[in-house]
């Protein structure tokens, strides 16, 4: 017998012209949203590369170097694992990663405390859904902390910092943006603070940290630390903010930057006792939406958080690298007449074209966005405008990320050469040559009449 219920199907919905009626259907916090700048700008470029055009990737900060080989074994070995994990994370993974932050930045963290994620990214998404208040971000910024944040539909306050200031959040700004946006229910502020920094490459030291948690302990301030190029700091010397505030500081890391597993999708969120409630209604949703993080990608994670004397000897060579090629791109850069701090940490250069402002105004260059199109146009270098990170859309800045080399061959040749001796005056011209040849471009192009 043949149903007579009638069922009608609508494949789209239009208007009186007949223009389909999309944004109807959309959650209001999403319309408009575009895909994340950095991803976007990795495709585009792997469009011209098949297109053979030569492109200097400069716009996609993934780590050029490999996954140490311990950990690569690792996860070769646990490859069978295939039951569903803890969604919190394998509890042996948890102790290690606790351990990790014992040792690595002196905090004293309970493995209960500690969740694993599908990258930080992910986590942070989590946090801002669960976290019902204000959140506090620096500018220049991380390209996802805002976007995640109107996606929920959280308030969001912008404190701009500066260049003088070599893009750090002062402790006095922090204190008169709560000065003058006092909250009448007493609840607190989520601060995200990302250190060595993301557009910027800039770190803080232990003094600017310290104070910086005195302000936030004074003002009911939570910190969310997003320290995933912690162990990127040029020098091995990063201190961790939790070591001053570690009754309200959230500390992110994961494999993606020092570990060069961007792609494995693994982090962790280190909380203190007195927040694993946030950490317990995170879990709750991570419940309901991934279940929980491959398993062998968090029996290979152990591994990586053990940090074990050849993973130690890797960062020391990476860091080595980095902050040469660091260095000497900025160098390339002021020299010709573009505004850049030398960078301390990670992989990042935040340019200010403003000193060659005349001369691009001139050729119909009036802010970052056309001047990085341009750039990308007319030289094939790739590199990212300010605005992506939350500066204002005038602004003649960018992001540069010197990753365009062949992180095996440089890490190989790095290895041959005792830590302590200096690198041979051609080691970047060899192997990084690729960054260099690039920020030599954008000179050359900026100062063109």
């Amino acid at each position: 017998m043949k149903s007579s219920t009638k069922i009608q199907s609508i494949t789209s919905s239009s208007n009186e012209n007949g223009v389909e009626k999309k944004h109807l259907y959309l959650n209001p916090n999403v319309i408009g949203l575009k895909e994340s700048p950095t991803l976007r700008i990795n495709q585009h470029c792997k469009e011209l590369a098949a297109k053979g055009k030569h492109i200097y990737k400069l716009g996609l900060g993934q780590s050029p170097f490999p996954v140490p080989e311990p950990v690569v074994n690792a996860l070769r070995l646990y490859a069978p694992q295939k039951d569903y994990l803890h969604v919190q994370g394998l509890p042996e993974l948890r102790k290690t990663v606790a351990e990790f932050h014992r040792k690595k930045d002196g905090v004293y963290i309970l493995p209960e405390n500690v969740i694993i994620g599908p990258g930080s990214k992910e986590l942070l998404f989590l946090l801002q859904m669960v976290f019902e208040g204000e959140v506090i971000i620096p500018s220049p910024s991380w390209v996802s902390y805002l976007p995640q944040a109107k996606i929920i539909g959280n308030t969001i306050h912008i404190i701009q910092t500066l260049a003088k200031d070599q893009w750090r959040l002062l402790p006095e700004q922090l204190e008169d943006f709560c000065h003058c946006n006092k909250r009448p229910d007493g609840n607190p502020y989520l601060l995200i603070l990302n250190y060595p920094g993301n557009p910027d490459g800039i770190t803080y030291g232990a003094e600017s940290v310290k104070q910086l948690a005195e302000t936030c302990r004074k003002n009911n301030i939570y910190i969310l630390s997003d320290e995933i190029y912690g162990q990127l700091h040029h020098e091995g010397k990063h201190v961790s903010i939790a070591k001053y505030y570690p009754e309200g500081t959230i500390i992110s890391s994961g494999l993606s930057k020092w570990c060069g597993a961007g792609g494995w999708r693994l982090g962790t969120f280190s909380f203190p006792a007195k927040l694993h409630w946030l950490m317990d209604a995170m879990a709750a949703v991570a419940s309901e939406t991934y279940t929980s993080v491959s398993a062998p990608i968090q029996y290979a994670a152990i591994q990586a958080f053990l940090c074990g004397s050849e993973i130690e000897n890797y960062l020391s060579h990476v860091r080595k690298i980095l902050a040469l090629l660091g260095k000497e791109t900025a160098a390339i850069l002021k020299n010709g007449n573009i505004s850049v701090n030398d960078p301390t940490g990670g992989f990042y250069l935040f340019l200010d074209f403003t000193p060659l402002s005349e001369k691009l105004v001139k050729r119909g260059i009036a802010d970052g966005s056309i001047l990085c199109d341009r750039l990308l146009d007319e030289c094939g270098v790739a590199i990212l405008p300010g605005v992506d990170f939350n500066r204002p859309a005038e602004e003649l800045s960018a992001r540069l990320s010197y990753v365009d080399f062949d992180g095996a061959k440089a890490l190989s040749a790095s290895y041959s050469i005792p830590l302590h001796e200096k690198f041979p005056a051609d080691f970047l011209f060899q192997y990084c040559g690729n960054v260099i040849e690039a920020a030599e471009k954008i000179v050359e192009w900026g100062n063109a009449e």
